[in-house]
């Protein structure tokens, strides 16, 4: 399993960016994809997630509103489109997959992607 994630970069308060990850190496029919992101000296938080096969998205408290998950399962891609962004939302964004349905826990997921930079600047 491969996921790759690309997107990131620099943007004002305010600002949009559209992360995508795109997975390959397996039917991901029975998955859910996640986003997560970590911060300079700071735990890796959940940010969304969403079933490949459709169904309910799942969001952080603190991106509700502002960033929205959703896939295109002809491409097995995920985006995650940050709108508002704040500089508090500077991290490395990771996109992670399991098998199962939606959890907002690093540790149920069993493959990672690589990161992508996202710096808000104030």
């Amino acid at each position: 399993v491969q996921l790759v994630e690309s997107g990131g970069g620099l943007a004002q308060t305010g600002g949009s960016l559209r992360l995508s990850c795109a997975a390959s190496g397996r039917t991901f029919s029975s998955d859910s994809l996640a986003w997560f992101r970590q911060a300079p000296g700071k735990e890796r938080e959940f940010v969304a997630a969403i079933p490949w096969r459709g169904g309910s998205t799942n969001y952080a408290g603190s991106v509700k509103g502002r960033f929205t998950i959703s896939r295109d399962n002809a491409k097995n891609t995920v985006y995650l489109q940050m709108n508002s962004l704040k500089p508090e939302d500077t991290a490395l964004y990771y996109c992670a997959t399991r098998q199962g349905y939606v959890a907002p826990i690093a540790s149920l997921y069993d493959y990672w992607g690589q990161g992508t930079q996202v710096t808000v600047s104030s």
